[in-house]
């Protein structure tokens, strides 16, 4: 499927086959592209993804164990890594002490946004040899996959 004419005269069945077939590959693959672009080593891509999800706000290791798809121990020594290097705070909740809170503190919040922006520079450079239909397409895609991702998190929730 290349075209939004082809998606739209395709049976919806075939549309949902084929975006289950390549989405996740191909949005990863982007991902893995991307990093191979980006000069910066001081920081991974699984560091960078932790500290764009504390960007959004605290999280339980249990929460970033499940959201990155890593083990809870492995997420355990990455937090670790990261409080080392003093991009991120571990604080226990006061009603419950047993529950570590991890946040991002402002040296995390620069190293992402510095991270981000790498990445930011290196896809708009990539986007400029697209056609104005093709970046009008990636436009409405991405604003789908926000709405499919609302509607994930949503469903994890409950």
């Amino acid at each position: 499927m290349s075209s939004s004419n082809e998606a739209q005269q395709t049976p919806r069945s075939d549309c949902l086959d084929y975006l289950a077939t390549h989405l996740i590959s191909r949005a990863a693959l982007l991902v893995r592209l991307l990093v191979k672009q980006v000069p910066n080593r001081d920081i991974s891509r699984t560091e960078g993804e932790v500290l764009g999800i504390l960007s959004e706000g605290p999280r339980r290791i249990t929460e970033l164990a499940e959201l990155e798809s890593l083990a809870q121990p492995t997420m355990t020594l990455l937090v670790k890594r990261l409080e080392s290097r003093g991009w991120v705070a571990r604080n226990g909740l006061p009603e419950d002490g047993r529950v570590v809170m991890v946040s991002i503190t402002q040296a995390g919040e620069a190293v992402f946004e510095g991270f981000r922006g790498q990445f930011r520079t290196a896809l708009r450079a990539d986007l400029e040899a697209l056609s104005d239909e093709q970046l009008t397409a990636l436009l409405a895609a991405t604003d789908a996959l926000g709405s499919l991702v609302q509607t994930l998190q949503g469903a994890g929730a409950g």
